[in-house]
């Protein structure tokens, strides 16, 4: 698992990029706050190599709490800049600082 961030010059927005390892999953897709935690909004596009990958726009200067939802199950990004507690779920949640 991976995230790359793209800060705009002209923009005040971030492309992130996630991409998962996961080549024996069918979907994977990614759910956070900035998509009220929908996975069916941020499918993920399998590539050849059996990971997935997929962009999205966020607005610099905030916090966004995430996850993978990897055939339907809800996974952390080890890479993620940190991790928050999230009482409603019982679980933390993967945190992205743009």
């Amino acid at each position: 698992m991976a995230i790359k961030k793209q800060f705009l010059k002209t923009k005040p927005v971030c492309k992130v990029t996630f991409k998962v390892d996961a080549e024996t999953a069918e979907t994977v897709s990614v759910a956070g706050d900035w998509n009220k935690w929908n996975s069916k909004k941020a499918p993920l596009k399998k590539l050849k190599n059996g990971s997935f990958t997929g962009t999205v726009n966020l607005e610099q200067g905030k916090n966004y709490e995430f996850k993978y939802v990897v055939d339907g199950n809800w996974q952390n990004e080890p890479e993620a800049d940190k991790l928050v507690w999230n009482s409603y779920a019982g679980s933390e949640n993967s945190v992205l600082e743009l």
